[in-house]
Protein backbone atom coordinates (compact mmCIF):
# COMPACT_ATOMS: atom_id res chain seq x y z
CA UNK A 1 0.00 0.00 0.00
CA UNK A 2 1.44 3.53 -1.08
CA UNK A 3 1.03 7.07 0.50
CA UNK A 4 -1.11 7.64 -1.69
CA UNK A 5 -4.02 4.87 -0.88
CA UNK A 6 -2.84 5.55 3.05
CA UNK A 7 -3.77 9.00 2.98
CA UNK A 8 -7.46 8.27 1.11
CA UNK A 9 -8.28 5.74 3.74
CA UNK A 10 -7.28 7.91 6.30
CA UNK A 11 -9.10 10.96 4.97
CA UNK A 12 -12.51 9.00 4.38
CA UNK A 13 -15.41 9.22 6.54
CA UNK A 14 -17.59 7.48 3.94
CA UNK A 15 -19.15 4.80 5.42
CA UNK A 16 -19.49 1.71 2.71
CA UNK A 17 -15.46 2.77 2.36
CA UNK A 18 -15.08 1.99 5.57
CA UNK A 19 -16.84 -1.23 5.69
CA UNK A 20 -14.48 -2.30 2.80
CA UNK A 21 -11.53 -1.32 4.76
CA UNK A 22 -13.06 -2.93 8.50
CA UNK A 23 -13.23 -6.27 5.68
CA UNK A 24 -10.19 -6.02 4.85
CA UNK A 25 -8.56 -5.99 7.93
CA UNK A 26 -10.19 -8.21 9.71
CA UNK A 27 -9.90 -10.95 6.98
CA UNK A 28 -6.14 -10.31 7.17
CA UNK A 29 -6.13 -10.67 11.02
CA UNK A 30 -7.93 -14.26 9.99
CA UNK A 31 -5.51 -15.24 7.77
CA UNK A 32 -2.60 -14.27 9.35
CA UNK A 33 -2.60 -14.29 13.20
CA UNK A 34 -6.00 -16.56 13.43
CA UNK A 35 -9.20 -15.95 15.89
CA UNK A 36 -7.16 -16.55 18.96
CA UNK A 37 -7.09 -13.33 21.41
CA UNK A 38 -4.25 -13.55 22.92
CA UNK A 39 -4.22 -11.99 26.78
CA UNK A 40 -1.23 -10.35 28.05
CA UNK A 41 -0.81 -10.06 32.05
CA UNK A 42 -0.27 -5.91 32.84
CA UNK A 43 1.62 -5.09 36.00
CA UNK A 44 2.27 -1.98 36.66
CA UNK A 45 5.34 -2.34 39.39
CA UNK A 46 6.17 1.76 39.74
CA UNK A 47 4.65 5.00 38.91
CA UNK A 48 7.96 7.09 39.81
CA UNK A 49 9.40 8.20 36.15
CA UNK A 50 12.12 10.83 35.34
CA UNK A 51 10.95 11.81 32.56
CA UNK A 52 8.68 15.55 31.83
CA UNK A 53 6.47 13.98 28.89
CA UNK A 54 3.95 16.95 28.05
CA UNK A 55 0.70 14.72 28.35
CA UNK A 56 1.40 11.91 30.65
CA UNK A 57 0.35 12.27 34.33
CA UNK A 58 3.34 9.69 35.72
CA UNK A 59 5.84 13.07 34.84
CA UNK A 60 8.29 13.83 36.70
CA UNK A 61 8.08 16.90 38.98
CA UNK A 62 3.95 16.47 38.98
CA UNK A 63 2.92 17.70 42.41
CA UNK A 64 -0.01 15.70 44.28
CA UNK A 65 0.73 12.25 43.25
CA UNK A 66 1.64 9.51 45.61
CA UNK A 67 4.28 7.13 44.50
CA UNK A 68 4.89 3.87 44.74
CA UNK A 69 6.95 1.31 43.58
CA UNK A 70 5.48 -2.89 44.46
CA UNK A 71 7.57 -5.45 46.63
CA UNK A 72 9.19 -7.84 45.31
CA UNK A 73 6.18 -10.28 47.28
CA UNK A 74 3.41 -8.55 45.96
CA UNK A 75 5.14 -8.89 42.70
CA UNK A 76 5.25 -12.32 42.49
CA UNK A 77 2.10 -12.99 43.95
CA UNK A 78 0.40 -10.89 40.76
CA UNK A 79 2.44 -13.30 38.68
CA UNK A 80 1.29 -16.58 40.24
CA UNK A 81 -2.07 -15.04 39.77
CA UNK A 82 -1.95 -13.99 36.10
CA UNK A 83 -0.32 -17.39 35.77
CA UNK A 84 -3.40 -19.21 37.01
CA UNK A 85 -5.69 -17.19 35.26
CA UNK A 86 -4.21 -19.09 32.38
CA UNK A 87 -2.50 -15.90 30.54
CA UNK A 88 0.72 -16.69 28.34
CA UNK A 89 2.77 -13.47 29.22
CA UNK A 90 3.24 -10.98 32.20
CA UNK A 91 3.57 -7.35 30.99
CA UNK A 92 5.82 -5.51 33.88
CA UNK A 93 5.18 -1.91 32.81
CA UNK A 94 6.59 1.40 34.86
CA UNK A 95 7.54 5.08 34.52
CA UNK A 96 11.15 5.34 33.66
CA UNK A 97 12.20 4.51 37.11
CA UNK A 98 16.13 4.94 38.19
CA UNK A 99 15.06 3.44 41.65
CA UNK A 100 14.74 0.12 39.90
CA UNK A 101 17.93 -1.43 39.99
CA UNK A 102 18.51 -3.28 37.07
CA UNK A 103 19.98 -6.26 38.87
CA UNK A 104 16.56 -6.14 40.58
CA UNK A 105 14.65 -6.55 37.22
CA UNK A 106 17.26 -9.19 36.21
CA UNK A 107 16.21 -11.19 39.42
CA UNK A 108 12.57 -10.92 38.90
CA UNK A 109 12.83 -12.01 35.10
CA UNK A 110 15.17 -15.34 36.04
CA UNK A 111 12.13 -15.66 39.05
CA UNK A 112 9.19 -15.48 36.17
CA UNK A 113 10.99 -17.92 34.01
CA UNK A 114 11.71 -20.51 36.40
CA UNK A 115 8.91 -20.80 38.17
CA UNK A 116 6.55 -20.26 35.33
CA UNK A 117 5.90 -20.51 31.41
CA UNK A 118 4.81 -17.36 31.28
CA UNK A 119 6.74 -14.99 28.44
CA UNK A 120 7.97 -11.78 29.95
CA UNK A 121 7.61 -8.62 28.28
CA UNK A 122 9.18 -5.61 30.15
CA UNK A 123 8.05 -1.77 29.25
CA UNK A 124 10.49 -0.12 31.02
CA UNK A 125 11.55 3.40 29.09
CA UNK A 126 14.64 3.81 27.78
CA UNK A 127 18.01 1.92 28.87
CA UNK A 128 21.48 1.63 28.82
CA UNK A 129 22.23 -1.06 26.09
CA UNK A 130 24.23 -2.97 28.73
CA UNK A 131 21.17 -3.50 31.11
CA UNK A 132 18.57 -3.99 27.86
CA UNK A 133 21.54 -7.19 27.48
CA UNK A 134 20.97 -7.64 30.99
CA UNK A 135 17.91 -8.58 31.50
CA UNK A 136 17.62 -10.35 28.00
CA UNK A 137 20.09 -13.05 29.34
CA UNK A 138 17.51 -13.20 32.82
CA UNK A 139 15.08 -14.29 29.90
CA UNK A 140 13.08 -11.64 29.17
CA UNK A 141 11.51 -12.31 25.41
CA UNK A 142 9.90 -8.91 24.49
CA UNK A 143 10.51 -5.10 25.13
CA UNK A 144 7.83 -2.52 24.35
CA UNK A 145 8.78 0.95 23.70
CA UNK A 146 6.39 3.54 22.02
CA UNK A 147 8.17 5.69 19.46
CA UNK A 148 4.86 8.06 19.73
CA UNK A 149 5.30 9.66 16.23
CA UNK A 150 8.03 9.23 13.97
CA UNK A 151 8.04 13.32 13.27
CA UNK A 152 11.16 14.28 15.24
CA UNK A 153 9.69 17.82 15.63
CA UNK A 154 6.36 16.63 17.16
CA UNK A 155 8.75 14.17 19.31
CA UNK A 156 10.83 16.83 20.39
CA UNK A 157 8.03 18.96 21.24
CA UNK A 158 5.87 16.34 23.90
CA UNK A 159 9.26 15.04 25.03
CA UNK A 160 11.35 17.58 26.24
CA UNK A 161 15.08 16.84 26.88
CA UNK A 162 14.71 13.27 25.21
CA UNK A 163 18.47 12.90 23.34
CA UNK A 164 17.52 13.11 19.74
CA UNK A 165 16.79 9.86 18.08
CA UNK A 166 17.16 8.12 21.44
CA UNK A 167 14.10 5.88 20.91
CA UNK A 168 14.98 4.64 17.37
CA UNK A 169 18.65 3.69 18.32
CA UNK A 170 17.04 1.39 21.74
CA UNK A 171 14.31 -0.16 19.39
CA UNK A 172 17.64 -1.56 16.91
CA UNK A 173 19.60 -2.46 20.14
CA UNK A 174 16.11 -4.63 21.19
CA UNK A 175 16.22 -6.05 17.59
CA UNK A 176 20.28 -6.72 17.85
CA UNK A 177 20.01 -8.19 20.99
CA UNK A 178 17.05 -10.73 20.02
CA UNK A 179 14.46 -9.39 21.69
CA UNK A 180 10.66 -9.44 20.25
CA UNK A 181 10.05 -5.44 19.70
CA UNK A 182 6.72 -3.09 20.35
CA UNK A 183 6.54 0.31 19.37
CA UNK A 184 3.46 1.78 18.64
CA UNK A 185 2.28 5.89 18.50
CA UNK A 186 -0.68 8.24 19.83
CA UNK A 187 -3.27 9.49 17.43
CA UNK A 188 -4.57 12.98 17.50
CA UNK A 189 -1.16 14.70 19.02
CA UNK A 190 -1.80 18.57 18.83
CA UNK A 191 0.09 19.09 15.82
CA UNK A 192 -0.10 15.48 14.22
CA UNK A 193 -1.27 15.83 10.20
CA UNK A 194 -2.35 12.79 7.91
CA UNK A 195 0.92 13.02 6.15
CA UNK A 196 2.98 12.30 9.61
CA UNK A 197 0.58 9.38 10.19
CA UNK A 198 1.49 7.70 6.36
CA UNK A 199 4.91 8.07 7.60
CA UNK A 200 4.05 6.17 10.56
CA UNK A 201 2.61 3.41 8.87
CA UNK A 202 5.38 3.33 6.61
CA UNK A 203 7.87 3.17 9.55
CA UNK A 204 6.05 0.12 11.06
CA UNK A 205 6.08 -2.02 7.65
CA UNK A 206 10.40 -0.99 7.57
CA UNK A 207 10.93 -1.50 11.26
CA UNK A 208 8.56 -5.04 10.97
CA UNK A 209 7.73 -4.79 14.46
CA UNK A 210 6.48 -7.71 16.66
CA UNK A 211 3.96 -5.74 18.19
CA UNK A 212 2.48 -2.35 17.62
CA UNK A 213 0.31 -0.82 19.95
CA UNK A 214 -2.16 2.46 18.71
CA UNK A 215 -4.36 4.31 20.72
CA UNK A 216 -5.95 8.05 21.50
CA UNK A 217 -4.23 10.69 22.40
CA UNK A 218 -5.78 11.22 25.75
CA UNK A 219 -3.57 14.38 27.74
CA UNK A 220 -3.56 14.65 31.51
CA UNK A 221 -5.04 17.26 33.12
CA UNK A 222 -2.00 18.19 35.11
CA UNK A 223 0.26 18.40 32.20
CA UNK A 224 1.03 21.21 29.60
CA UNK A 225 -0.31 19.84 26.46
CA UNK A 226 -3.76 19.63 27.78
CA UNK A 227 -3.71 23.45 29.07
CA UNK A 228 -2.50 24.29 25.35
CA UNK A 229 -5.21 22.42 24.16
CA UNK A 230 -8.10 23.80 25.99
CA UNK A 231 -6.78 27.50 24.82
CA UNK A 232 -5.81 26.26 21.11
CA UNK A 233 -8.84 25.30 18.69
CA UNK A 234 -6.93 22.21 16.72
CA UNK A 235 -4.74 23.44 13.35
CA UNK A 236 -6.07 22.94 10.10
CA UNK A 237 -5.23 19.68 8.73
CA UNK A 238 -5.08 18.19 12.34
CA UNK A 239 -5.96 14.31 13.16
CA UNK A 240 -8.90 14.17 15.43
CA UNK A 241 -8.22 12.07 18.52
CA UNK A 242 -11.56 10.10 17.88
CA UNK A 243 -12.45 5.98 18.13
CA UNK A 244 -12.67 5.90 14.50
CA UNK A 245 -9.40 7.36 13.61
CA UNK A 246 -7.88 5.33 15.93
CA UNK A 247 -9.20 1.94 14.65
CA UNK A 248 -8.80 3.19 10.85
CA UNK A 249 -4.86 3.26 12.05
CA UNK A 250 -5.30 -0.31 13.33
CA UNK A 251 -6.82 -1.81 10.57
CA UNK A 252 -3.84 -0.25 8.12
CA UNK A 253 -1.11 -1.45 10.84
CA UNK A 254 -3.21 -4.73 9.66
CA UNK A 255 -3.20 -4.57 6.48
CA UNK A 256 0.86 -3.15 6.26
CA UNK A 257 2.02 -5.33 8.82
CA UNK A 258 -0.17 -8.75 8.95
CA UNK A 259 1.68 -10.80 10.80
CA UNK A 260 2.33 -8.33 13.92
CA UNK A 261 0.44 -8.65 17.01
CA UNK A 262 -1.95 -5.98 17.54
CA UNK A 263 -3.74 -4.74 21.43
CA UNK A 264 -6.85 -3.67 21.81
CA UNK A 265 -5.36 -0.71 24.10
CA UNK A 266 -6.50 0.08 27.00
CA UNK A 267 -7.14 3.49 26.34
CA UNK A 268 -9.81 2.98 23.60
CA UNK A 269 -12.09 0.86 26.21
CA UNK A 270 -10.85 4.73 27.91
CA UNK A 271 -13.23 6.41 25.70
CA UNK A 272 -15.35 4.26 24.70
CA UNK A 273 -16.20 1.65 27.61
CA UNK A 274 -18.98 -0.25 25.77
CA UNK A 275 -17.36 -1.43 22.96
CA UNK A 276 -13.76 0.13 22.46
CA UNK A 277 -11.84 -3.21 22.61
CA UNK A 278 -14.12 -4.74 20.35
CA UNK A 279 -14.16 -2.33 17.94
CA UNK A 280 -11.00 -2.97 17.68
CA UNK A 281 -10.37 -6.27 18.13
CA UNK A 282 -13.20 -6.32 14.86
CA UNK A 283 -11.04 -4.24 13.19
CA UNK A 284 -7.54 -6.26 12.99
CA UNK A 285 -6.69 -6.31 16.81
CA UNK A 286 -5.68 -9.54 18.15
CA UNK A 287 -4.76 -8.66 21.53
CA UNK A 288 -5.86 -7.61 24.95
CA UNK A 289 -3.91 -6.55 27.92
CA UNK A 290 -5.78 -7.36 31.39
CA UNK A 291 -4.68 -4.75 34.20
CA UNK A 292 -3.80 -7.32 37.23
CA UNK A 293 -2.01 -4.15 39.29
CA UNK A 294 -3.51 -4.41 43.08
CA UNK A 295 -6.47 -1.92 43.07
CA UNK A 296 -4.21 0.53 45.68
CA UNK A 297 -1.51 0.89 43.42
CA UNK A 298 -3.77 0.93 40.01
CA UNK A 299 -5.84 4.06 40.95
CA UNK A 300 -2.07 5.54 40.91
CA UNK A 301 -0.36 4.48 38.01
CA UNK A 302 -2.39 7.54 36.65
CA UNK A 303 -1.02 8.80 33.19
CA UNK A 304 -4.27 9.78 31.57
CA UNK A 305 -7.96 10.52 33.19
CA UNK A 306 -11.27 8.49 32.92
CA UNK A 307 -8.87 4.92 32.25
CA UNK A 308 -10.92 1.71 32.03
CA UNK A 309 -10.86 -0.80 34.95
CA UNK A 310 -9.41 1.14 37.37
CA UNK A 311 -12.22 0.15 39.92
CA UNK A 312 -12.26 -3.31 39.06
CA UNK A 313 -10.15 -6.29 40.65
CA UNK A 314 -7.80 -8.44 38.58
CA UNK A 315 -10.69 -11.28 39.36
CA UNK A 316 -13.76 -8.96 37.49
CA UNK A 317 -11.33 -7.62 34.72
CA UNK A 318 -10.04 -11.13 33.69
CA UNK A 319 -14.03 -12.23 33.64
CA UNK A 320 -15.33 -9.53 32.33
CA UNK A 321 -12.85 -9.68 28.96
CA UNK A 322 -13.28 -13.45 28.34
CA UNK A 323 -17.08 -12.62 28.29
CA UNK A 324 -16.37 -9.67 25.99
CA UNK A 325 -13.92 -12.13 23.88
CA UNK A 326 -16.41 -14.72 23.74
CA UNK A 327 -19.23 -12.64 22.91
CA UNK A 328 -17.60 -11.78 19.84
CA UNK A 329 -17.28 -15.07 18.67
CA UNK A 330 -13.33 -15.25 19.07
CA UNK A 331 -11.17 -18.31 21.28
CA UNK A 332 -8.93 -17.17 24.09
CA UNK A 333 -5.51 -18.03 23.04
CA UNK A 334 -2.78 -20.24 24.96
CA UNK A 335 0.77 -20.45 25.44
CA UNK A 336 2.91 -17.45 24.97
CA UNK A 337 1.45 -16.33 22.10
CA UNK A 338 4.75 -14.93 20.25
CA UNK A 339 4.53 -13.04 16.88
CA UNK A 340 4.27 -16.35 14.08
CA UNK A 341 6.69 -15.25 11.14
CA UNK A 342 5.72 -17.21 7.94
CA UNK A 343 8.99 -17.64 6.08
CA UNK A 344 11.30 -18.24 9.74
CA UNK A 345 8.51 -19.45 11.70
CA UNK A 346 8.19 -18.61 15.40
CA UNK A 347 9.71 -16.14 16.63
Amino acid sequence: MNRHELLEWLRTDDPRSLQRLWRLADAARKKHVGDAVHLRGLLEISNYCSRACWYCGLRGGRRGLKRYRMTRAEIEACVRQLAAFGYGTVVLQSGEDPGLAPERISRLVAWIKAHTALAVTLSLGEQPRAVLRQWREAGADRYLLRIETTNRRLLARIHPGEPHGSRMTQLRWLRQLGYEVGSGIMVGIPGQTYDMLVKDLLWFKTMDLDMIGIGPFIPHPDTPLFALRRKKPPAPGQVPATEIMVNKVVALARLMCPEANLPATTALASINAVSGREQALSHGANVVMPNVTPQQYRVLYDIYPGKACVSETAEVCHACIRRRIEKLGRTIGSGPGGRVKRKSGVR
